[in-house]
């Protein structure tokens, strides 16, 4: 393995850490309803937990209306029972047919406390891109043991250090804009 495959692959790993916590944001309420707010809500659907996305189809049909119709209606109150119990906020109303949740506004205590979560997720994306460069830096004093020049070595440390502070860049990027969006009312 050259230190090109390994800047290559860090790149690679980067990326997929940065689409993560776009992943992760997009589950983070921000005021206005969206499908990807129940993405973490898990189901008991015949004792076995499934994701509500796979029971039911998810709309938004105003801009503080989440509409859930599911598959097998019979699991309405199961759906219910674990949107309630995942802890968004949300009182969902179940007609038998459809449940309804209308999102309410979000307080200031509430916004605060989503803003300190995408602040959570944000570290946990920044430890996870450390612990890449750590990965990188290994493979390339392996490389170093066998027969790669200390000169190409130092070369591809500062590559991977000039990858890893891009990311880090992105990720405070993205959580200064998901931050915007949470605090704005």
């Amino acid at each position: 393995m050259a230190t090109s495959e390994v800047i290559q692959e860090l790149k690679d790993l980067l990326e997929k850490n940065l689409q993560h916590t776009h992943v992760q944001f997009n589950k983070i309420r921000a005021g206005k309803a969206t499908p990807n707010m129940l993405d973490g809500v898990v189901v008991p659907y015949y004792d076995v937990p499934t994701p509500l996305s796979q029971m039911a189809n998810i709309n938004t049909p105003d801009a503080r209306t989440i509409t859930i119709q599911a598959w097998d209606k019979s699991a309405l109150r199961d759906i219910e029972t674990a949107i309630v119990n995942s802890n968004l906020g949300f009182a969902p109303q179940n007609d038998g047919e459809f449940i309804r949740i209308n999102v309410p506004p979000l307080t200031e205590e509430r916004r605060k406390e989503f803003v300190k979560k995408s602040k959570a997720e944000a570290e946990n994306s920044k430890v996870g891109i450390r612990n890449l460069r750590k990965e990188a830096n290994e493979q390339i004093r392996a490389l170093v043991k066998d027969g790669l020049s200390e000169d190409e070595a130092k070369t591809a440390e500062a590559e991977v250090q000039i990858q890893i502070d891009l990311y880090i860049k992105k990720t405070d990027e993205v959580t200064v804009k998901k931050e915007a969006e949470i605090m704005t009312v």
